[in-house]
């Protein structure tokens, strides 16, 4: 299938979660499909960009480890996007990302991901942190900048920041998510 036949069959994607899981089963079979994804996805002004965004967080979730060869592509662009029906579905795939490299059992994300690819995920976690986002970008985000938190020192602290300004104008999904994460910050930097 070409980068067009993909991105036209792309737009008959919905919003239902079989249809978007049947999308993401086609390129699980067929993974020569998922460069043409990520192209896709980074077509940030095209409609089709968010429905490419959906089947990439489903793909990663079945089978994180497609994303390795496409690292560098992937953390370079994630901050062009900017539509908020593909910001939540990239905040959620830098997650599984984080969450697979800080996983205590050995991985290909392990070896792949470098310290720039890291720095890269970091400033997008803050970006969607201090944007006008909605709670689910922030919340995965804020996931991801904990565990980066653990190797690079000045993250705490700006995420705490962060945490405790806006916490009085968020939602209660965020203020709670936000608690959990200041006592987990706590705790961890008294271990």
């Amino acid at each position: 299938m070409t980068l067009e036949e993909f991105h036209k069959e792309l737009s008959n994607v919905s919003t239902s979660r079989e249809n978007r899981m049947k999308y993401a089963n086609t390129v699980l079979n067929d993974m020569s499909l998922f460069p043409k994804l990520v192209d896709i996805l980074f077509m940030v002004d095209d409609k089709v960009s968010s429905r490419a965004a959906w089947i990439l967080e489903f793909v990663c979730a079945e089978y994180i480890y497609a994303i390795v060869p496409h690292l560098e592509t992937f953390t370079k662009n994630i901050n062009k996007v900017h539509l908020d029906s593909s910001v939540r579905p990239v905040s959620k795939v830098c997650e599984f990302i984080t969450k697979a490299y800080y996983s205590k059992k050995p991985n290909p994300i392990k070896k792949a991901l470098t310290p720039k690819h890291k720095e890269r995920i970091i400033e997008a976690c803050f970006d969607w942190m201090i944007s006008d986002q909605k709670v689910a970008p922030k919340v995965y985000a804020m996931e991801s900048l904990f565990f980066y938190g653990m190797d690079y020192d000045w993250v705490y602290p700006e995420l705490t920041q962060i945490l405790e300004q806006n916490f009085h104008s968020q939602s209660a999904a965020f203020k709670a998510r936000a608690k959990r994460t200041l006592l987990r910050i706590k705790k961890n930097k008294a271990s």
